[in-house]
């Protein structure tokens, strides 16, 4: 679902900095070869992660969902020096290839990239963090939001992509899927959390951005 005209999503991407060639590149091959495309964050969502990062500076970044490493990478670029990001996916399949998009990126020393369930990692990594990128299944997203907002610095922040959910969220005369139900409980727990303020961004398929405030 597009939130906004065609025409104006067009124009938006001509006049925002343009995605590498590798970046283009691993579009292209993700369209090709991996299933379910669409949860490629891509040109413009792409740019605002590489913003946020260059404006942060941050030495830590924790990533929730590599899938084939596009935001990693964007995130990646506004790392300080001797900065690092951890990503985690449960997908084996497209491993290799993402390694190999990170090496080419020449990102195999700041990427931490690691498999296996984030319920199950997350306990173990460390913080605190400066940023921490949340794009993977929505059951869990206050899950790891619980996770994680322990592990994020004062004055950090957490973004949680894909919450306006093609729409759903406003959706409400439809019967609600748990997929759906998930996303508005969190959104609405990002409300009421008083160690956070937030501010859901109508970007792509909706941005939550939380700073931690206490």
């Amino acid at each position: 679902m597009e939130f906004i005209p065609e025409d104006i999503q067009k124009y938006v991407e001509e006049h925002s900095g343009k995605e590498s060639e590798l970046l283009s590149k691993l579009d292209r091959e993700t369209h090709q070869k991996v299933l379910m495309p669409r949860m490629l964050s891509g040109h413009l969502q792409g740019r605002v992660l590489s913003m946020v990062s260059h404006m942060m500076k941050p030495s830590r970044i924790l990533e929730i969902g590599t899938y084939t490493g596009y935001s990693a990478i964007c995130l990646a670029e506004g790392l300080a020096e001797g900065g690092k990001l951890i990503t985690l996916d449960k997908n084996e399949e497209i491993e290799e290839m993402v390694r190999g998009y990170f090496e080419e990126a020449g990102l195999s020393d700041q990427i931490d990239y690691r498999i296996g369930n984030a319920m199950d990692l997350i306990p173990d990594i460390e913080g605190p963090f400066d940023l921490v990128f949340i794009d993977a299944d929505k059951k869990n997203y206050l899950n790891y939001f619980n996770l994680v907002i322990e592990k994020v610095r004062i004055g950090g922040f957490i973004i949680a992509d894909n919450v306006l959910w093609s729409g759903k969220v406003v959706q409400t005369e439809k019967k609600i899927d748990t997929d759906t139900q998930a996303i508005l409980d969190f959104n609405r727990s990002m409300e009421e959390d008083d160690r956070v303020e937030n501010v859901l961004l109508p970007i792509r398929d909706g941005l939550m951005v939380v700073r931690r405030k206490q």
